[in-house]
């Protein structure tokens, strides 16, 4: 992957959180204030990312916070204000819900390219500068979700500590040879598992599944096998590790902050690609952004 844009994009990651603070600080009047109830909405990414923050928004106390796919947002249900997160700006389902709210309800607009939104929502929060070339999607998700983060009182210092120390580590080669992972994650992380579990449909086009982690043996710990790996964001419900390993998978938990924990699972999708001679810039029908004529 060493040459990639995903790749240099994913080792700026640690260096992009250490300005969550100043990012939350410079954007703070744009944010939902406390006690707002409030939606975020994206498509792909952004949406796994808003599950995150919706999670983590609502469980620090700071006001009801729901988060959708941007195509599935609830007509006639009343917010204080509603959250595009939209890396490129364009993304034509964002675009139709903003449409729709103009005049109703307030919204924000989480973006890189502030030029291609900043007329259709009322507020703008600018992270142009952690906007990527790549397709695929990494520093730009994670830093916005660090400045959320420390909007609701985080600090972000040892995450990207843990972070700078994932960049180091090799990787196993039973996770870089491995043919198909499952994700898992409670409370906020089960976003994160979504999202790790997309970043490898698009960089190296295997075979992926998420869960939260309590559903997963509801059915799904049946495909773990020898060869499969389940891969748990946070801390596993206990026994869970014991299922799996007992089923032959291999279970991997690492006690990291699951933010940094996705730097990990980026660097082995972005690894697949490299064994697998795969553009991870580039990935199999997929394009930077959904415009829909």
């Amino acid at each position: 992957m060493s040459g990639t844009f995903m790749a240099a994009e994913i080792a700026s990651q640690p260096g992009c959180w250490r300005e969550a603070a100043a990012l939350a600080s410079a954007n703070g009047d744009l944010l939902p204030p406390p006690g707002a109830r409030v939606a975020i909405v994206g498509c792909g990414t952004s949406w796994f990312i808003g599950q995150a923050y919706a999670v983590l928004r609502e469980s620090a106390g700071l006001g009801e916070t729901d988060a959708f796919a941007a195509s599935e947002f609830p007509e006639g249900r009343g917010y204080d204000h509603v959250v595009a997160l939209t890396r490129s700006g364009t993304t034509t389902e964002v675009h139709a819900l903003l449409a729709k709210l103009r005049g109703r309800t307030p919204t924000i607009a989480i973006t890189g390219v502030p030029r291609e939104i900043e007329a259709a929502a009322d507020k703008i929060v600018d992270l142009s500068v952690v906007d990527e070339r790549s397709v695929v999607q990494t520093r730009f998700a994670t830093t916005a979700l660090a400045m959320l983060r420390a909007h609701l009182g985080e600090d972000l210092t040892a995450v990207a500590d843990q972070a700078e120390r994932v960049l180091a580590e090799p990787l196993p080669d039973e996770l870089v040879t491995a043919e198909q992972f499952s994700f898992l994650g409670t409370g906020w992380s089960v976003g994160i598992a979504n999202e790790a579990a997309l970043k490898f449909r698009e960089a190296c086009l295997l075979w992926t599944e998420s869960y939260p982690a309590w559903d997963y043996r509801h059915g799904p710990i049946s495909i773990s096998e020898p060869g499969r790996v389940t891969w748990m964001f946070g801390q596993a419900p206990e026994g869970l590790a014991d299922d799996v390993a007992r089923a032959g998978g291999l279970f991997v938990e690492s006690g990291l902050d699951p933010l940094a924990d996705l730097v990990r699972a980026q660097r082995v999708a972005g690894a697949i690609a490299a064994r697998k001679g795969l553009d991870p810039d580039n990935p199999r029908s997929l394009t930077r952004s959904v415009v829909l004529t």
